[in-house]
């Protein structure tokens, strides 16, 4: 706007009945005016102030007083301390609940100015706990965010109720991460009162400490802290970092020190780690690599049980190939010839599905097989698996199934999957009758 036309703007805001209006506008073009250089600006933020005057509903002046002090804190008028002062003097004479709502509107305009030692006075004089908490939570994320993490400590020893404290505490944590001042995170875990945010806040430090390229010993410190902390709110603090270290691939970490976890929460543990890194198949490879006996025949359960889910991808092939290779247990190999038929790798689940000895386990892999064979219209290959079944009672139902889909797919009807759940039905009527 040029000069001439900010000046005609000042003369044409008198015309304003209102009051309230008339007192914005001129802060409004006094800002404006500022920015263009205007000498006349300050006469601006005078009538502002005298129209602010002439208000008569106390609520509608102190909204003007707050409005007209942030205009003038954008010039960086010394006199926005003086009217935001002025506000505040007549909000501590409104009845609750107006008093906090006009506060939490004055701390939140001069966080807007990035005035925060202003905005923390007066958040300090919200009366409500959920206000006066949330208030303090903003003012401790833009101490955070000037790099002043002095402040921010204060905010938290002064905050008491949760989850405010935890937040405040988590806020802190991931400054101290960021900065890589890892002994100051490590205390800061004491100040957590949630185990809910004490168990993201481990997650957090996991990440840093990856992105950090810390030495092993780093990440032991933490283990240690979260061992400390566990005897108190239980051994999800030390499952969370985990997790997140597992995620952030640190897999060979987490199986080295799955000792110092108790053993009934090694199956928890390990169950959140593989979703953990699900989506990574090397670092499941590199999980089985490390674990020995149940808990590896249990991993390697859990992971075709999770890929069984999802839409079946060659990525994982070499993967389930090597599950159903190495595992003792047919029901796995089962899994394992189920995700290799769908992805029509049938050569490595005839292979697979050959090594099955239980008639019952035989029929679902095969019939694993037979279904995909169906699906891609190969009837003979269907009858061919289905006849891999040797045991007379189990070979006999299963080539009943197998002929019974392929009539059904004949007659344009939906090939369903079924076969477990109807192998399970005809084991449990074989068992009564």
């Amino acid at each position: 706007m040029p000069v001439d036309l900010s000046n005609e703007a000042l003369y044409l805001a008198r015309s304003i009945k209102d009051p309230y209006l008339r007192a914005i506008t001129y802060a409004r073009i006094g800002y404006y005016m500022h920015r263009m250089k205007n000498p006349r600006y300050g006469e601006a933020f005078t009538r502002a102030l005298k129209a602010v005057a002439s208000i008569d509903n106390p609520v509608l002046l102190v909204k003007a007083l707050i409005e007209v002090a942030t205009f003038l804190g954008k010039t960086g008028s010394k006199s926005a301390t003086k009217t935001f002062l002025q506000a505040y003097e007549s909000i501590k004479t409104f009845p609750q609940p107006l008093r906090d709502e006009m506060l939490e509107e004055l701390v939140h305009k001069l966080l807007e100015l990035g005035r925060t030692d202003d905005a923390f006075f007066y958040a300090k004089e919200i009366e409500n706990n959920v206000k006066r908490n949330d208030a303090l939570l903003r003012v401790l994320h833009n101490y955070i965010e000037a790099g002043n993490l002095r402040k921010a400590r204060l905010i938290l020893e002064l905050i008491e109720d949760e989850p405010w404290h935890s937040i405040a505490a988590y806020e802190v944590l991931k400054e101290h991460l960021k900065r890589e001042e890892f002994g100051s995170a490590i205390k800061v875990l004491s100040e957590f009162r949630s185990e809910y945010w004490l168990g993201e806040a481990m997650k957090a430090v996991a990440v840093h400490l990856k992105k950090a390229n810390v030495p092993e010993g780093t990440y032991e410190k933490f283990v240690d802290v979260a061992l400390s902390i566990s005897s108190k709110v239980g051994f999800e603090v030390l499952m969370s970092f985990l997790v997140g270290v597992a995620s952030q691939g640190e897999v060979d970490f987490v199986i080295g020190v799955l000792s110092k976890v108790p053993r009934e929460f090694h199956p928890d543990l390990l169950r959140s780690v593989v979703q953990a890194v699900l989506d990574r198949p090397e670092l499941l490879e590199r999980l089985l690599d490390r674990l020995i006996g149940d808990e590896k025949e249990f991993v390697m359960s859990l992971i075709l049980d999770s890929l069984l889910e999802r839409e079946p991808s060659n990525n994982y092939r070499e993967l389930v190939k090597r599950i159903g290779s190495e595992t003792d247990s047919e029901r796995i190999i089962v899994k394992a010839v189920r995700y290799l038929s769908k992805l029509h790798a049938y050569d490595d689940a005839w292979e697979l599905a050959s090594k099955v000895t239980d008639p019952y386990l035989r029929s679902l892999a095969f019939g694993s097989i037979a279904v995909e064979k169906l699906k891609e219209n190969d009837v003979d290959g269907a009858i061919d698996a289905a006849l891999e079944v040797k045991d007379p009672r189990w070979g006999s139902w299963l080539l009943s199934e197998i002929l019974a889909k392929i009539l059904e797919v004949q007659a344009g009807g939906e090939l369903k999957e079924d076969i477990e759940e109807r192998a399970e039905a005809q084991r449990k009527l074989w068992e009564t009758s």
